[in-house]
Formats: structure tokens, sequence, C-alpha cells
């Protein structure tokens, strides 16, 4: 079936809102019990999935709604964490948010890379441009986000994560399994504990976006600073 005859509904899949490929009847896509979904509209990556894991988007809505109402009901002194991804249409603020835009920069896959950060809370901001050796452009996106979080002082307030990097967010969000750079995956992870309430949100690289495009320049300006002595 071509693309244009193909249109996509929001549905659930392991906690996770997806677009599901149905036709124009409103039937979902089937092959051999399994139907196509992805996690962003505007990615190039679906994956066929069984039709039986798929549920109505407003069964995860209600699972939400119920978590949040009862760890209210139950407050504990503890902190919990809150990590999700965010649609690429939210509305972002960074009044009430420490909006952190991160990238990494590899010249050479591995080659000599650098990390990008870009710090934006309410008027204010701070930037992170540095070479961080020979890397895989994987790792410099991780390492980015690794550095963001850290330098991060009051985890008791709201923090954004923008990141262009389709593999950091898969392995960090969507629960892809790290094959490589498991050790750095991992860290991130354990840094994410830290926080109140922590978002990540995938963003188109080079598509203007200023915050990404500032991260993005941070991170070859670490490189070419390095490689130019």
């Amino acid at each position: 079936m071509t693309d244009d005859k193909i249109q996509w509904k929001r549905v659930a899949f392991k906690k996770n809102k997806v677009w599901m490929a149905t036709q124009h009847d409103g039937s979902p896509l089937e092959k051999n019990g399994n139907v196509l979904i992805k996690y962003q509209r505007d990615q190039d990556y679906e994956y066929w999935v069984r039709e039986n894991s798929i549920s109505p988007v407003e069964s995860l809505e209600s699972k939400i709604h119920d978590t949040t109402d009862n760890s209210l009901k139950g407050a504990k002194k503890s902190r919990s964490k809150t990590v999700r991804k965010a649609e690429p249409e939210e509305d972002i603020s960074c009044t009430d948010a420490i909006c952190v835009y991160t990238d990494g920069a590899s010249s050479g896959n591995p080659g000599p890379s650098g990390i990008g950060v870009l710090f934006c809370y309410e008027n204010r901001e701070k930037e992170i441009s540095r070479y961080i050796g020979i890397a895989t452009n994987n790792i410099a996106e991780l390492e980015a986000i690794r550095a963001g979080l850290l330098e991060i002082k009051n985890p008791a307030i709201p923090v954004k994560v923008f990141t262009d990097s389709s593999y950091a967010y898969g392995v960090l969000v969507q629960g892809w399994k790290a094959k490589k750079n498991k050790e750095l995956v991992d860290q991130i992870k354990k840094i994410t504990t830290r926080f109140n309430e922590l978002t990540f949100l995938k963003v188109k690289g080079h598509a203007g976006h200023k915050g990404n495009e500032r991260a993005d320049a941070l991170a070859v300006s670490a490189i070419k600073a390095n490689t130019s002595k």
C-alpha cells in the first residue's frame, strides 16, 4: 500500500502514545497479526508490533490520571520521578521549567567530538561548549544530555531536555535496548532519578529550532577550537 493511502491514528503502546497506520475505513493496516506503528509522525523508523499490544489512547491517559491521583493521596516526603516524552506540537515554556537544549557533533564517526548545551530559565541563559575527544556521534549526543543534567543544581525545578537524536531519545525514553554505550545510557538513567519532573522532547535537527541550532553551534565550535590548535 502506498503512503498516500495510509492514515495515522493515535493509539497507546507499552505506556507510550504512538501513531498506528490505518486504512481509509479506519481499520488497522495489518500483516500476519501485526500492525504498523511509529513514535513520531515525521520519523523514518516504523515498527510491526502485535495487534493485541495496541490499546485506545484514552486507556493510557486514564492510567496516568489514576497514578497521579493515587500518588497525591498517599504522598510521601521522598521525591517521585516523572520522565515522559512530549509531543512535537506541545506548547513549550521556559518560564516554569529549565529548558536544556543538547547536541553532540563528531567530525568523523568516530572522530574528534564536542558537545553543546544551552540552558534557558526565565530570563537567564547558560552555555556549555566542550571537547570530549575521539567519540562517535551517538556518544556525543548522550554525553551532551548527561552533562546538561549534571549541571542542574536544583532537581526540584521541572526540567525539559531537548535532543535531535533519534538514538538518544530511543534508548532513554522509548525503551530501545542499548547494544552499545550501555554504561553511558545507564549513567544517564540513574541521573534522571534525581529530578522531580523531567521531560524529554525530540526535535528536528537543522530545522530552524533556535535552541537546537545554538546547541549544535556550541558542539561544533568545541571541535574547531581543539582541532585548530
